[in-house]
């Protein structure tokens, strides 16, 4: 079913972060029609924010495409056996990593704990995130801009460290950055501040890292349909989500998962240091 903007009731979640099993409609990860050609044949990949959204869509991707899965997430435990059973039921393995990625000991425990149950390291997905409304950069204080830091990017940088020793050439590493690095966005600044960070993050570790054969890519997504918008926005926003782009409806996280498969298999060895726009039709500059 693709989501029209009139069909999304009004809705918001009191719990941060928000649940997909608490949604209405409850987002699209899986695609019946994708058939899966061995594109990851026995890979390993570490998905932050694998429980829900745009995450559990990549997981269950990349178990058709024959790949192993470990994903970190908060504490959305119901969600997160959601997913892990998703994978289960294309014969892949997985395994749900919990905790605080804002804490690098827990990032370099994840990456370990991902090695020694599968025994190597193929592909690392940096997806985790967590955003704000805001109506002006006064009511940004010193904790949610460092939380929001920590989450966002800093992660990124915790886990990319942590990888780099089991990482071997031919290797890819995939982050999400957001259309918000390119346009910006006022009610989203710090969140849009981090987005930034991780589009200049992609471009700059993609360099000295290919000198290692291991290829650094991004996705932007634009609005897609995932918990961050019930957890995000109030009520009657989430109801009109996604009309401003051309195709008038936000995106499924099912069409945004396609693209960390092409960037994690061997259709995108010749790509580095670049980011794919899955964003509803909106034309942003590189």
């Amino acid at each position: 079913m693709t989501i029209t903007p009139d069909k999304i009731p009004p809705q918001t979640q009191e719990r941060k972060p928000a649940l997909e099993s608490e949604m209405t409609p409850k987002p699209e990860y899986d695609d019946p029609n994708y058939k899966g050609s061995d594109k990851l044949l026995d890979k390993v990949a570490l998905i932050t924010g694998g429980d829900s959204g745009i995450g559990r869509s990549v997981a269950v991707f990349y178990a058709k495409e024959g790949a192993d899965v470990a994903i970190v997430y908060l504490d959305e435990h119901g969600d997160a056996q959601e997913t892990k059973e998703a994978v289960e039921s294309y014969g892949r393995r997985c395994l749900l990593i919990p905790g605080d990625i804002r804490n690098e000991k827990f990032c370099q425990e994840a990456v370990q704990k991902t090695v020694d149950e599968f025994g190597k390291l193929d592909i690392l997905v940096n997806n985790a995130a967590e955003q704000y409304l805001e109506e002006s950069i006064e009511e940004i204080d010193s904790a949610r801009l460092g939380s929001t830091f920590a989450t966002n990017i800093f992660s990124m940088f915790y886990f990319t460290k942590a990888a780099l020793p089991h990482l071997e050439p031919g290797i890819s590493v995939i982050n999400t950055t957001s259309i918000n690095a390119y346009k910006g966005n006022s009610s989203l600044l710090s969140y849009s501040a981090t987005k930034g960070a991780i589009l200049a993050f992609t471009r700059s570790i993609s360099q000295p890292l290919i000198e290692k054969g291991i290829r650094v890519n991004g996705v932007a997504p634009g609005p897609i349909w995932t918990p961050f918008i019930p957890d995000a926005f109030p009520g009657e926003q989430v109801e009109t989500f996604g009309k401003q782009v051309p195709m008038k409806r936000p995106g499924q996280p099912k069409e945004v998962a396609p693209s960390f498969v092409f960037l994690a298999s061997q259709d995108a060895s010749y790509m580095a240091g670049q980011v794919l726009h899955p964003n509803g039709g909106v034309v942003v500059g590189a």
